[in-house]
C-alpha cells in the first residue's frame, strides 16, 4: 500500500476513534478500522499484515490495560471496565499495526530512532487526544502519564517494528501456473 495513503488511513481511525469516544460514540473508531483493515488484509500480502494487527493489538491492549489498571490512563467510553482498554483503544492498535509494513517501514532495522519514536510519539497522541477532545485523562498528573506513556512505548514500538520484520522475511506461498 502507498505509505501516504497508509497514514492517512491511519489518522482518520485515529481522529474517529479518538472522537468518537469523546462523544459517546466509542463505536465510531472500531468501524472506521473496518474499510482501513479490509484493504490491507485483502490485499496481497494480507495474512503478514493480519499477523500484525493480532499480535500488536494483544500487546497494545495488554499495555493500555496496565496503564488503566494503575491509575496512569482513564478513557472515555470505557467498556467493559475502567480497569481495561476500551475496545476503541484496541482499534487504535489494529490500525497501528497496519503501519508498521507501510508508512512506518522507514523504522524497521532502526531500533534507536524507534524507541525515540515511540518514547516521544506516544505521549504526544495520548496528550492531543487528551486536551483536544478529552478521549483520555491523567488520574495520577501529566508527569506519571509521560514517564509511563514514553516507557512503556520505546519499549514496545521496537518490538512490533522487529515482529513486522520477522514476519516479512517469511517464505510467501509460490502462485501455481497452469499450462494447458
Amino acid at each position: 500500500m502507498n505509505p501516504w495513503l497508509n497514514a492517512i488511513g491511519y489518522q482518520a481511525v485515529w481522529m474517529a476513534a479518538v472522537w468518537g469516544a469523546s462523544h459517546q460514540r466509542a463505536w465510531l473508531g472500531p468501524l472506521v478500522l473496518l474499510p482501513f483493515a479490509l484493504i490491507h488484509l485483502r490485499g496481497r500480502d494480507g495474512r503478514l499484515d493480519a499477523w500484525l494487527l493480532l499480535a500488536a493489538a494483544g500487546a497494545g491492549t495488554a499495555l493500555d490495560s496496565l496503564y488503566a489498571a494503575t491509575g496512569t490512563i482513564a478513557y472515555a467510553s470505557p467498556f467493559p471496565t475502567a480497569h481495561a482498554a476500551p475496545p476503541w483503544i484496541i482499534a487504535l492498535w489494529a490500525a497501528f499495526a497496519l503501519t508498521l509494513r507501510h508508512s512506518l517501514r522507514f523504522l524497521q532495522g532502526r531500533w534507536l530512532l524507534a524507541m525515540v519514536f515511540g518514547a516521544v510519539g506516544a505521549p504526544l497522541a495520548y496528550f492531543a487526544a487528551a486536551r483536544g477532545w478529552r478521549a483520555v485523562s491523567f488520574p495520577q498528573g501529566p508527569v506519571a502519564a509521560i514517564g509511563a506513556l514514553a516507557l512503556g512505548w520505546a519499549l514496545i514500538l521496537p518490538l512490533l517494528v522487529r515482529l513486522a520484520m520477522l514476519i516479512e522475511a517469511q517464505p510467501r506461498p509460490q502462485a501455481k501456473h497452469v499450462h494447458g
